[in-house]
Parts: C-alpha cells; structure tokens; sequence
C-alpha cells in the first residue's frame, strides 16, 4: 500500500523537476538572447528561424500583461495585494519574454552531415541523424489543434502560427521528450515550420551532396 501511494508523489516530484528545468531553460534563454547568441548551432552547420507567425502574438500578450501591471498598480490600494498581483504580473512578463527568446535563440540546424535539429525554443528538441532522412521537401500545411500534435500513422506536426512548411520523410525512427518528460516516438515523417523552409531544404540537400563528394582520407603508408 505504500508503494502505490509512492507511485503519485514520484510522478509529481517529476513534474516538478521538469518545470523547474524548463524555467532555468528559459531563463537562460534570456541571457542568450541579451548576448546576442545562438544555442546549438556549430561550425559548418545553419540556422533556420521559425518565429515569425508567433512574433506578433507573443507581443501582443507582452503589451497586455504590461498595461494590466499598469492598471492594477493604479487600482489596488492594499500593498500586500498591490505586491502579490504586481510579482505574478512581472513573472508573466518574464514568462513571454523567455518564451521568445528561446525560440530565437534555438533555431532549427541543418548540420553540416545533413543531420536536422527540430527545436521549439526550450520545450521541444528532435535530432534526425542524416541516416535516418529519407527526403525533406516544401510544404505548406495550415493544420488546427494544439503545437505538438502526434499521429496515429506515426507522423508528427510542430505547429507554429497553425502552420507548418517543410515536412520531412523518415527512412527510421527517430524519438524526444515532450516537456513533461514523456518520450515519443516518430516513425514516419515530421512537419514544422521554417519562416524561410525553401532555404532550409536547400542547405539539406548542399549539406547531403557535399558530405557524399567529401574526398576519402589518404590510405597509410604500407609499415
């Protein structure tokens, strides 16, 4: 009996760690967006946005909970209550903020090997090896629903904006962790979006034809 009580307090103290994680994620995100920097993307290897479609809600969610801070800070005549509204509005702030830090700060990757890295800022992270591509194309799709949404057929669509512009065939499955730690796998393709996805599969197909055209190392001299 005290095991299958033990069951429910794990599986909370785990949900709170992801939390947790995924806050510090965000928070560093912050710090790399301040600095101007990318996460993820190495030498030989490009970055591809994904923004654009949510760029203008996140600020309009922004502008929102600012003028709520304002307002609130100008009604609530006690201080405590003044003080408990206004942290939880900052933390808002802070919450949007990071969000699209995140996202700008986490592109997608096309390695130089043809590898892809699919990313939505902090909460979602998918490695395709080269091996395991079978074809990456454009594709406009304008599915509805929510921004992760798995597939009976074992496809997977990352939404952004309720869009997704490149798809990308699987020749082998490949698997992440959704935030709350779930691991998921993905058997036949995956849709996302790419604000550019034309370059995007452009640099696939640059990266897959010069790792085959690669010259081959020199053969050692005979001992």
């Amino acid at each position: 009996m005290s095991q299958a009580r033990a069951l429910p307090a794990l599986r909370v103290l785990h949900v709170v760690r992801r939390l947790t994680l995924l806050e510090l994620h965000g928070m560093y995100s912050l710090l790399l967006w301040i600095a101007r920097r990318r996460h993820g993307v190495r030498a030989g290897a490009r970055g591809f946005a994904y923004t654009g479609p949510q760029t203008a809600l996140l600020f309009g969610l922004l502008f929102v909970a600012v003028v709520e801070t304002v307002a609130l800070a100008v009604l609530i005549p006690w201080p405590a209550v003044h003080a408990a509204v206004l942290f939880l509005d900052v933390y808002t702030v802070l919450q949007v903020l990071a969000l699209h830090a995140a996202c700008v700060t986490r592109p997608h990757v096309v390695g130089a090997d043809g590898s892809l890295r699919i990313r939505h800022g902090h909460l979602l992270d998918l490695r395709v090896p080269a091996a395991s591509v079978a074809g990456v194309r454009v594709e406009r799709r304008y599915p509805s629903g929510k921004r992760i949404q798995e597939h009976p057929d074992g496809s997977l669509d990352l939404l952004v904006g309720s869009q997704t512009t490149v798809t990308v065939d699987l020749a082998a499955p490949v698997s992440f962790v959704r935030p709350l730690g779930r691991r998921v796998e993905v058997v036949r393709a995956v849709r996302f979006h790419a604000d550019d996805p034309q370059a995007l599969v452009a640099a696939h197909k640059t990266a897959l034809t010069q790792g085959r055209t690669a010259p081959s190392p020199l053969p050692g001299r005979p001992g």
